[in-house]
């Protein structure tokens, strides 16, 4: 009895754990990829080191050290009415939160963030709307570049 114990309760746990995965899902894979605003998007997202005349004037991917200002810049479509969030995330927590109301079918917003020598490492920005739900995220690099 002890072979068949050993061989028998991981399968049934593995059974149930499969079971409950299968049916606590209720949702169909379009409404899980669906947008509470199906037509907004983000039409263009990039870090910058300034921004001139509502336009990015570079894109960064990668910030040396001893740069200390970095611009997040967004082109959003769709939106008017609502609250778009820019959130700055530094090793997974989030460090800076920054709201825009948007004003037309197209706005172009930015925000800033100041930089410490010692966030040296990755940093996400997510644009999220006011219900969270993402819009785009990007990623840079601050800190020494890697040759």
């Amino acid at each position: 009895m002890t072979g068949y114990f050993r061989w028998i309760c991981p399968v049934r746990s593995f059974g149930a754990f499969l079971f409950l995965q299968l049916f606590s899902i209720s949702l169909s894979a379009e409404e899980l990829h669906a947008s509470p605003v199906p037509d907004a998007y983000v039409a263009r997202a990039q870090f910058t080191t300034a921004v001139v005349d509502r336009e990015p004037v570079d894109q960064v991917v990668k910030l040396d050290a001893q740069a200390t200002r970095i611009f997040f810049f967004t082109d959003l479509r769709n939106l008017q009415g609502r609250t778009v969030t820019h959130r700055w995330e530094f090793d997974g927590q989030i460090v800076s939160e920054v709201d825009f109301e948007v004003g037309g079918p197209r706005w172009r917003v930015n925000s800033a963030k100041s930089l410490n020598p010692g966030e040296s490492g990755k940093w996400t920005v997510f644009v999220v709307d006011e219900s969270g739900w993402p819009l785009h995220a990007s990623i840079f690099e601050h800190g020494e570049i890697a040759k």
